[in-house]
């Protein structure tokens, strides 16, 4: 986030930011997959992967995330006068998204799922928007509730550990930005399942699969703050390679076919979590092409502490406005 959280406790302060870092992350993920399809149907290639892989993305992460708000948030934002239609808005449109991901995977043709596709991700940005704008700080300043009680333990709201008072979580470092060093934002861990680990300017751990200028540079560039829309420019998956190269990513002769996250036009505060939401989406033996307005070299760190040795990267264009990298999986 890139305002103060006004709450109740420095504890509430923090469960905000890691909520909103997590939805960050799970905007950056449905936005590739959503566009993995589009692309597809568009290029006349066969969409089963690319439909199937978004399908079972929202049934494993999208719709258990939402039952988790209904559970653990939505309960005490609705006793709340002022709150209480906006509430039961927010759930009616839960309901819609459960609509969406039914009429996504029953969709009878190509073109009719990507619809279905283009519509939830469209519906899921205001949810998250208004979840993250509207809903959260009037519980982080409620004095009724513990906002970091309420979410000790709720891995779907969190992206991978719980967030109650005290312990390592409550100890993150304020100032961190969302999702930069974990998959919730808190900070918490190295390498676990919030994915933690390095923090910004930290180089690259041993065994990074990194091509490039970024091999032998240091890693502590600072990150210009980017205008633009807080989801940015969706990032396109690809169907999984054909053998015989040996990164998997088709050939760096052809990257104008894959696709494409252009981070410059993604706010500085969400960048780095809508990224890695992105690259989570990335199947085996895929890839995507990341435009940045500077050298990336802290994330290229953080990328490695979160996936060690997942990703190769090859340097496509190096500035001095733009540096283009190829990520292969």
């Amino acid at each position: 986030m890139s305002s103060i959280v006004l709450a109740t406790s420095a504890a509430d302060s923090r469960a905000v930011e890691a909520v909103v870092a997590h939805h960050t992350e799970m905007n950056g993920t449905l936005g590739l997959l959503v566009e993995a399809l589009v692309q597809a149907v568009e290029s006349g290639a066969p969409a089963a992967f690319a439909h199937r892989r978004l399908v079972d993305w929202t049934r494993s992460d999208l719709l258990p995330h939402a039952q988790a708000e209904e559970a653990a948030m939505y309960p005490h934002a609705h006793r709340d006068e002022h709150a209480r239609l906006l509430v039961d808005a927010m759930i009616a449109e839960h309901g819609v998204i459960g609509e969406l991901v039914d009429a996504l995977d029953n969709a009878a043709t190509p073109v009719r799922a990507a619809a279905h596709a283009r519509a939830l991700q469209v519906l899921f940005e205001t949810h998250m928007t208004k979840e993250n704008e509207q809903i959260l700080p009037l519980l982080a300043l409620s004095s009724d509730v513990s906002l970091a009680g309420v979410l000790d333990g709720m891995h779907e709201l969190l992206g991978g550990h719980s967030h109650g008072e005290g312990g390592e979580a409550a100890e993150a470092s304020a100032g961190a930005e969302p999702g930069d060093a974990g998959g919730c934002g808190c900070g918490n861990g190295a390498g676990g399942g919030c994915g933690g680990g390095a923090s910004e300017g930290a180089p690259p751990a041993a065994g990074t699969a990194i091509a490039g200028p970024a091999a032998e540079a240091g890693a502590g560039d600072a990150v210009p703050t980017a205008g633009g829309s807080a989801a940015g420019t969706p990032a396109q998956a690809t169907e999984p390679a054909t053998e015989g190269h040996s990164c998997g990513c088709g050939g760096h002769d052809d990257a104008g076919n894959l696709p494409v996250l252009d981070a410059r036009a993604v706010p500085h505060a969400i960048r780095h979590a809508t990224i890695f939401g992105a690259l989570d989406g990335v199947a085996p033996g895929a890839g995507m092409v990341l435009l940045a307005p500077h050298d990336p070299l802290p994330l290229l760190a953080q990328v490695d502490a979160r996936w060690p040795g997942t990703f190769t990267v090859d340097y496509l264009e190096r500035g001095p406005e733009t540096w283009a990298l190829a990520f292969t999986r």
